[in-house]
Protein backbone atom coordinates (compact mmCIF):
# COMPACT_ATOMS: atom_id res chain seq x y z
CA UNK A 1 0.00 0.00 0.00
CA UNK A 2 1.21 3.50 -0.76
CA UNK A 3 0.42 6.83 0.86
CA UNK A 4 -2.34 7.73 -1.62
CA UNK A 5 -4.14 4.44 -0.97
CA UNK A 6 -3.78 4.87 2.80
CA UNK A 7 -5.30 8.38 2.60
CA UNK A 8 -8.22 7.16 0.45
CA UNK A 9 -8.85 4.23 2.80
CA UNK A 10 -8.78 6.51 5.84
CA UNK A 11 -11.30 8.92 4.29
CA UNK A 12 -13.62 6.00 3.43
CA UNK A 13 -13.28 4.62 6.96
CA UNK A 14 -14.06 7.97 8.59
CA UNK A 15 -17.07 8.55 6.33
CA UNK A 16 -18.40 5.08 7.14
CA UNK A 17 -17.93 5.63 10.89
CA UNK A 18 -19.88 8.88 10.68
CA UNK A 19 -22.55 7.63 8.28
CA UNK A 20 -21.77 10.23 5.64
CA UNK A 21 -21.07 9.88 1.94
CA UNK A 22 -17.96 11.29 0.24
CA UNK A 23 -20.26 13.93 -1.29
CA UNK A 24 -21.55 14.74 2.18
CA UNK A 25 -17.98 15.11 3.36
CA UNK A 26 -17.16 17.46 0.49
CA UNK A 27 -20.07 19.67 1.58
CA UNK A 28 -19.03 19.61 5.25
CA UNK A 29 -15.41 20.36 4.39
CA UNK A 30 -16.03 22.88 1.59
CA UNK A 31 -13.85 20.78 -0.73
CA UNK A 32 -15.07 20.26 -4.30
CA UNK A 33 -16.71 16.87 -4.89
CA UNK A 34 -14.35 16.32 -7.83
CA UNK A 35 -11.36 16.69 -5.49
CA UNK A 36 -12.72 14.15 -3.00
CA UNK A 37 -13.57 11.79 -5.86
CA UNK A 38 -10.09 12.06 -7.38
CA UNK A 39 -8.48 11.28 -3.99
CA UNK A 40 -10.74 8.27 -3.42
CA UNK A 41 -10.21 6.95 -6.96
CA UNK A 42 -6.43 7.29 -6.73
CA UNK A 43 -6.37 9.91 -9.49
CA UNK A 44 -4.89 12.59 -7.27
CA UNK A 45 -1.14 11.98 -7.28
CA UNK A 46 -0.49 14.08 -4.21
CA UNK A 47 -3.48 15.21 -2.12
CA UNK A 48 -2.37 18.49 -0.58
CA UNK A 49 -2.03 19.04 3.13
CA UNK A 50 -4.47 21.96 2.98
CA UNK A 51 -7.09 19.73 1.35
CA UNK A 52 -6.58 16.99 3.93
CA UNK A 53 -6.79 19.60 6.72
CA UNK A 54 -10.13 20.84 5.30
CA UNK A 55 -11.43 17.27 5.20
CA UNK A 56 -10.30 16.81 8.81
CA UNK A 57 -12.11 20.01 9.78
CA UNK A 58 -15.26 18.69 8.09
CA UNK A 59 -14.87 15.42 10.01
CA UNK A 60 -14.11 17.36 13.22
CA UNK A 61 -10.77 15.64 13.78
CA UNK A 62 -7.17 16.85 13.82
CA UNK A 63 -4.52 16.04 11.24
CA UNK A 64 -2.83 14.00 13.96
CA UNK A 65 -5.97 11.91 14.46
CA UNK A 66 -6.29 11.42 10.71
CA UNK A 67 -2.76 10.08 10.37
CA UNK A 68 -2.48 8.17 13.66
CA UNK A 69 -3.41 4.71 12.42
CA UNK A 70 -1.34 1.55 12.05
CA UNK A 71 -1.80 1.86 8.28
CA UNK A 72 0.18 5.11 8.17
CA UNK A 73 2.74 3.96 10.74
CA UNK A 74 3.58 0.92 8.63
CA UNK A 75 4.05 2.77 5.33
CA UNK A 76 7.44 2.32 3.74
CA UNK A 77 9.36 5.44 2.85
CA UNK A 78 8.56 6.37 -0.73
CA UNK A 79 11.68 7.38 -2.60
CA UNK A 80 11.39 8.68 -6.14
Amino acid sequence: MNTREAIANRIRQLCKERGITPNGLSNLAAVPQATVKSILNGESQNPGTVTIKKLCDGLEITLGEFFSTPEFNELEQEIK
